[in-house]
């Protein structure tokens, strides 16, 4: 674990290479999300101890034959850059709060924490995200994104530098999923992830299912913990600007129940932001309360630690 002595660092990898087009010739606009969240403030907010940004290969549509998976070569290539500059960001022992991009900007930092330790991930999402190309719809690695974590799905995704698992499955924790159907619970339900559905995380209690995580992550020993954090995880009336759009959510009251908690405890390494897309909130409607909560939520946990 890396003790948190010398403040934030922001990020920035503005990606959108796990996503498919919204519309024939249209980029996901996703990729704007670390300028966006910089025009509302949350930088000066944040007032990190230095602002790092990695550009992203450019974005395509090419589905790898191979792997199934859209971008693959050049998500691999970006990911080992990513990599180099997370374990310098945790090397100096700060705390790297990373601003995508969508979800498979999470393969970066799962290459530096398998080099330097055991940690367990703890992925807070509208979806499981734990599927792989025979199951994904969209051949977007931003929907396998946790399964890529446990080992699961293609090679070139899940062992880039013969480092797989990132993240061993059974310290997986996938929570905030409200896709209910059968077939897309069924890969995460038969694995050795803890699962977590909304449903589940209401009626077991918010501080329940967080104090049991965190509990694991001690009786276990491991070295700390990822926080992934996809904001379509909120209720839909207050974050519909996502491109995988569902009804309910969590509302910000629970979310800090969810992320106080976690952002607290001394073995937690970083964060990952992802989703919010600026194109579907073009006068920054949501944008705004959004951005106040994380601003709140990182003050108190500051004050707390």
């Amino acid at each position: 674990m890396f003790p948190l002595t010398t403040g934030i660092c922001i990020v920035e990898f503005p990606s959108n290479l796990g996503l498919k087009e919204p519309y024939p010739g249209h980029e996901p606009g996703v990729k704007r999300l670390p300028d966006w969240l910089r025009q509302y403030h949350l930088h000066e907010y944040i007032n990190p101890s230095q602002v790092l940004r990695l550009e992203a290969p450019p974005y395509t549509m090419h589905l790898d034959e191979e792997s199934g998976v859209r971008n693959a070569d050049s998500l691999v290539e970006y990911a080992k850059e990513q990599d180099s500059l997370i374990r310098q960001v945790l090397e100096t022992k700060q705390f790297p709060l990373v601003l995508g991009g969508d979800c498979s900007i999470l393969l970066g930092p799962l290459l530096s924490l398998r080099q330097m330790g055991e940690y367990a991930l703890f992925y807070l999402d509208g979806h499981t995200d734990f599927m792989w190309p025979s199951l994904s719809q969209t051949g977007g690695a931003g929907g396998m994104a946790a399964a890529f974590a446990a080992g699961r799905g293609p090679k070139k995704l899940t062992n880039i530098s013969n480092l797989a698992p990132y993240i061993k499955e059974e310290h997986v924790w996938c929570v905030g999923n409200r896709e209910y159907e059968e077939w897309y619970e069924q890969a995460i339900i038969e694995s050795k992830a803890t699962y977590v559905s909304l449903a589940r995380l209401r009626a077991d209690s918010i501080k329940h299912i967080v104090s049991s995580f965190l509990k694991a992550v001690y009786s276990q020993n491991l070295d700390g913990f990822w926080i992934h954090f996809d904001v379509d995880v909120l209720n839909d009336t207050i974050m519909p600007a996502v491109d995988s759009r569902t009804p309910d959510g969590l509302h910000y009251s629970e979310l800090r129940e969810v992320l106080s908690p976690l952002l607290s405890d001394p073995k937690v390494v970083g964060l990952t932001l992802t989703i919010l897309d600026p194109d579907l909130d073009k006068m920054g409607v949501y944008t705004t309360e959004f951005v106040e909560q994380i601003k709140n939520l990182f003050e108190t946990c500051n004050k707390g630690r």
